[in-house]
């Protein structure tokens, strides 16, 4: 019998099986100089046209850079006034990464999904800690785990009484320093009871391929073949890292999205998800 995932409530918005197709998008980490802000103004303009429900994502601490000089990030406490002012500007349902079960209480107090990053997905203090939050968790599977395993993080995040669970699809390792994509991943996970993101940025990393092995490197004319195919797939939203100027980006840049190649993206995938919807 095929199970249907229940739909998870992000604020106003819905991510599941009949609703339409989710967009989770921004820059991989919180930028200086209002960055993060005029990210977020041109993605509400973008999707707003679209009518695509869209949920914010920034990363207040990168706790997982390659080199530990690279750019981290504002913090926890400036992240949370920067996610303040993005939903009291925007209106926007906003989510990040959390990387340590400290983080989880007081990011609850102004995130609408918390994010448990994929080289954690198995952390069970973790996934205990976001849990009781009570708001909806994002789980990205771990580079290191098959789809089917994904159904003990569900099982985990239910018996610590999680308002709800997403999963998200971000690649295999496959080697050394390359990921690949398995699309039957997203019907085997939905088959846990959680809608599926697709991560279409993460996906083409080439791991510690970039300044001798101190940087991630990746293929971004790449993220439009991997989201169309995930959304023809049936994936229930797709994640996307966006910046103006990826060659500037302050983390991630290789592999995040042009922000004005975003629209044309997302009208092919729209059309993708009606035909599939017929």
């Amino acid at each position: 019998m095929e199970v249907v995932p229940n739909p998870v409530s992000v604020g106003p918005v819905q991510i599941g099986r009949g609703k339409p197709l989710v967009l989770i998008a921004g820059p991989c980490v919180m930028e200086p100089n209002d960055m993060t802000m005029r990210i977020a103004v041109r993605l509400v303009a973008i999707c707003g046209e679209l009518n695509v429900p869209l949920i914010y994502k920034a990363s207040f601490d990168k706790a997982n850079r390659t080199s530990g000089s690279s750019f981290r990030g504002p913090g926890l406490e400036e992240g949370m006034n920067v996610f303040r002012r993005v939903k009291a500007e925007t209106g926007l349902p906003v989510t990040t990464d959390v990387h340590e079960t400290h983080q989880a209480a007081p990011i609850a107090q102004v995130v609408d999904l918390l994010q448990v990053p994929s080289f954690l997905s198995r952390q069970t203090d973790l996934l205990e800690a976001v849990a009781a939050t009570r708001r909806p968790v994002n789980v990205k599977k771990g580079q290191f785990m098959a789809p089917w395993d994904m159904a003990n993080v569900v099982a985990k995040l239910q018996s610590f009484g999680a308002s709800g669970t997403v999963l998200t699809e971000r690649g295999t390792t496959f080697g050394y320093g390359r990921l690949v994509n398995d699309f039957r991943a997203i019907p085997q996970m939905q088959a846990s009871g959680a809608p599926v993101v697709f991560d279409a940025t993460h996906s083409v990393q080439l791991p510690s391929a970039g300044e001798g092995g101190k940087t991630t490197a990746g293929q971004r004319e790449m993220i439009p073949t991997l989201a169309k195919a995930a959304v023809a797939a049936g994936c229930d939203a797709l994640f996307l890292e966006v910046h103006p100027d990826p060659d500037r980006a302050c983390s991630d840049g290789p592999n995040s999205l042009q922000i004005e190649d975003l629209p044309s993206l997302l009208r092919v995938c729209l059309r993708i998800r009606e035909a599939i919807s017929a």
